[in-house]
């Protein structure tokens, strides 16, 4: 995967590319695509874990080849826990 960094419009600081990317290669991430309004290209949502264990939500585009994350975040504990349930049933 490559993934465009320049001029990220979020805080770098906050979650580590680095992060953001084992959140990517996670193989047990969850890939969304939520509903559109039609408009632009399509956005989708990534649920994966760091190395570190730790959960990172990410809104994100890509074109087939590059990925650009627009936002990245910690997941919230109900984010947590759907990706927790949705692992659970894939086993």
């Amino acid at each position: 995967m490559d993934f465009d960094w320049l001029d990220a419009p979020f805080d770098l600081k906050l979650v580590l590319p680095r992060e953001i990317e084992e959140s990517f290669e996670d193989p047990f991430s969850i890939r969304l695509l939520p509903e559109g309004d039609g408009r632009g290209g399509a956005r989708y949502f990534n649920l994966g874990k760091s190395i570190g264990n730790r959960g990172i939500f990410s809104l994100f585009w890509t074109d087939g080849k590059k990925y650009r994350v627009l936002c990245a975040r910690e997941m919230t504990p109900e984010e947590i826990l759907f990706y927790e349930r949705k692992n659970a049933e894939l086993l």
